[in-house]
């Protein structure tokens, strides 16, 4: 199931699925232990009926409010006569979760109502030797095990604390959990329990006829139980309203920082614009790591999930949000990648946000033989982010601390790890993580990658390492043309896979090979690029009424459709958006651009109603596939915008309804020689 709400401040991170069940809690990093072990329950008891708010008897909208990471919920329950407006913030500066409920009684009679809070807390991700426990000092139920400490508690207009709880086991012989506990409306007040636990808390209110009543429920989270109290009169002290209204304020000045006229965005786009790039920052670490996804119901069936932080994601995720003006998450990012890199100068496979090796399917071993477990692509992105960074921010101290490890370590491997007969990189995996071998896109980035850390190494005048790396991107560049056109398709192939120890041509039409213009090798209006792109558009767009472009033909992955159906493979989000990048990037005139709009329209159709996007979509009811929200999704729509905005407002200087191709061969997005600057 998607989540349709991602919360967070860098540190403590929570995701909520369509029926507005908590259902990740990562702490105390993006995506680094997820505590959520059952998904939290929400409940209302009202005039002896009790209801849990996942329930079908109720109606949920899931929204945010508008331009801040704040939720804006609404419950409707016609049966029990309860309306519920919710709002869930994670204050920007503390770890705390707070969450508003304003209930109001849609009966014309007093009532009084209790809410329920249930917690599936598993620390560390594990059930074993956790504790719940009612602290009578501050109040609160608290979860610890070692350095994790987790207080709940909550206010009411009249009063503040738990009054009512139940700490209890869960998942072990009958015990469902103390959920069940509060089905009847009362709860046990059992005081602690240890082992697999979980626990339940009632705040109670008094409805006057119609009338509402606001009450308010926080979660601190800290490594020590000095941490959780301290945390928890901060919240008394602030007011969760407070902290709620200043969490908004902040997110709301954050993604209008720049001050920019977006007037020439459609509404809808600058809708999904601004919330993208609340997305993206939900999902970069304090510490400049940048997972794909916190969504963990990806591990039902992968035994595994998307919360770690991928070179080349990252990069492409950095970026974007750099464009937009966002340069200190890209600086982030590459100060994490330079301590990240090996000391031989290339990316392993993964990482987790704190900075250490994750888990991995690239073998060592091949054949008997020993083998770098690469996927050379995420080497050379983040080195191709760095100098569009420094392109942009002409930050040349923040070059010089990085330079060595950063540029010339990394440039350095990709010069010679290559085959000295074809001139190519050698074999490493692709950028989809499926197979081995040398592919346009890895050669494309490569080739981008060299020629960028040409551009930095004449910064500090480095000019014999700059010629040798700008030989050897040209060597790539026509290395490429030789080994990887195919002339009789008028297109790139996508690579040579490597099937037993040979490499052969893999004439597949793939989407990846979008990168030979977006990396630069080659102008996106050359006949090559030309031919390459109309092979992706005709081959590859999903012949249904959802559309999209899939990765590649026969594309297997979270398919659930039958191998004899004709359908290539899913729509994916961004390879659907790499239409847009090509689009813009050939644009002549103002008119050319709408395919590029079009395929943004086509993106936001297929967004959640709070405006998350996920990883791909299902071929023909367009239900979110794999996870969801996807960061690098996100971080398309925002490339794209902004590719947009600068090639209209170029065109429009340079009077693009009368201009022609040659006029405008120089302009963002078709630069040949060097990386294109999309600043």
């Amino acid at each position: 199931m998607a989540r349709d709400l991602l919360i967070g401040n860098g540190s403590l991170v929570l995701g909520f699925d369509a029926a507005y069940r908590l259902a990740d809690f990562y702490f105390p990093h993006v995506g680094l232990e997820n505590h959520a072990g059952e998904r939290f329950r929400f409940g209302v008891s009202a005039d002896g009926a009790f209801s849990w708010v996942e329930d079908d008897a109720w109606q949920r909208t899931l929204t945010y409010l508008r331009e801040t990471n704040v939720t804006d919920v609404t419950c409707v329950n016609d049966t029990l006569g309860i309306r519920l407006r919710c709002y869930d913030a994670v204050d920007s500066e503390c770890n705390v979760y707070v969450r508003k409920i304003v209930v109001r009684n849609m009966r014309n009679e007093p009532r009084r109502v209790k809410l329920f809070f249930h917690h599936g807390l598993e620390l560390y991700g594990s059930p074993n030797a956790d504790t719940a426990m009612f602290d009578p000092d501050s109040r609160s139920v608290i979860h610890y095990k070692s350095k994790r400490y987790f207080l709940v508690s909550g206010a009411t207009e009249r009063d503040s604390g738990i009054a009512e709880y139940s700490c209890g086991r869960a998942g072990i012989g009958d015990s469902e959990g103390t959920w069940r506990d509060a089905e009847d409306g009362e709860l046990s007040m059992n005081a602690i329990q240890q082992g697999a636990v979980d626990s339940t808390v009632a705040l109670s209110i008094e409805l006057e006829p119609l009338g509402s009543h606001t009450a308010y429920y926080w979660i601190c989270a800290g490594a020590r139980y000095g941490d959780v109290r301290k945390l928890n009169d901060y919240v008394i002290q602030e007011t969760p309203a407070r902290i709620i209204a200043r969490t908004a304020s902040l997110w709301y000045t954050w993604v209008n920082k720049s001050g920019e006229d977006l007037s020439d965005l459609p509404e809808e786009i600058l809708d999904l614009y601004r919330r993208s790039l609340l997305v993206v920052q939900t999902h970069c670490d304090h510490q400049g790591g940048i997972v794909a996804a916190a969504d963990s119901d990806i591990e039902w069936g992968h035994n595994d999930h998307y919360a770690y932080v991928w070179p080349r994601d990252g990069a492409f995720v950095a970026d974007a949000m750099d464009r937009a003006g966002f340069h200190q998450i890209a600086r982030r990012f590459l100060q994490f990648a330079h301590d990240t890199i090996s000391n031989d100068g290339y990316f392993l496979h993964k990482y987790a946000p704190d900075g250490s090796l994750a888990s991995s399917w690239n073998p060592w071993v091949r054949n008997g033989q020993k083998q770098l477990p690469i996927q050379e692509d995420s080497t050379a992105l983040v080195l191709w982010h760095l100098a569009r960074h420094y392109d942009r921010t002409r930050d040349l101290e923040f070059i010089r601390s990085v330079y060595r490890r950063l540029v010339v370590q990394p440039a350095d491997f990709m010069a010679r790890y290559r085959d000295p007969k074809t001139q190519l990189p050698l074999p490493s995996f692709d950028m989809w993580e499926e197979r081995q071998g040398v592919f346009t896109f890895t050669s494309s980035a490569v080739c981008a990658a060299l020629t960028a850390a040409a551009d930095l190494a004449n910064l500090f005048n480095e000019q014999e390492r700059r010629s040798h790396y700008l030989k050897v991107a040209g060597e790539i560049r026509d290395a490429m043309v030789r080994h990887l056109w195919l002339e009789d398709e008028s297109r790139f192939a996508r690579g040579l896979t490597l099937t037993d120890d040979a490499l052969e041509l893999d004439r597949t039409v793939d989407a990846s090979t979008f990168a030979t213009f977006f990396l630069g090798a080659f102008g996106a209006d050359t006949a090559m690029v030309e031919g390459t792109m109309r092979a992706i558009r005709e081959t590859l767009w999903v012949q249904t009424e959802i559309g999209g472009v899939a990765r590649y033909a026969k594309d297997r992955y979270q398919r659930n459709i039958g191998d004899d159906d004709p359908i290539p493979g899913n729509p994916w989000l961004i390879c659907t958006l790499w239409l847009a990048e090509h689009s813009i990037a050939r644009a002549t005139s103002v008119a050319e651009l709408q395919s590029a709009l079009d395929l943004l329209r086509w993106a936001r159709a297929k967004a959640r109603p709070s405006l998350v996007l996920p990883e791909q979509v299902h071929p023909y009811s367009g239900a979110a596939l794999s996870v969801s929200p996807f960061s690098w999704s996100h971080a398309q729509v925002v490339s794209v915008v902004r590719g947009y905005l600068d090639r209209l407002r170029f065109l429009r200087r340079n009077g693009s309804e009368n201009s022609s191709r040659a006029q405008v061969k120089n302009a963002p997005g078709n630069a040949v020689d060097k990386p294109p600057s999309f600043s």
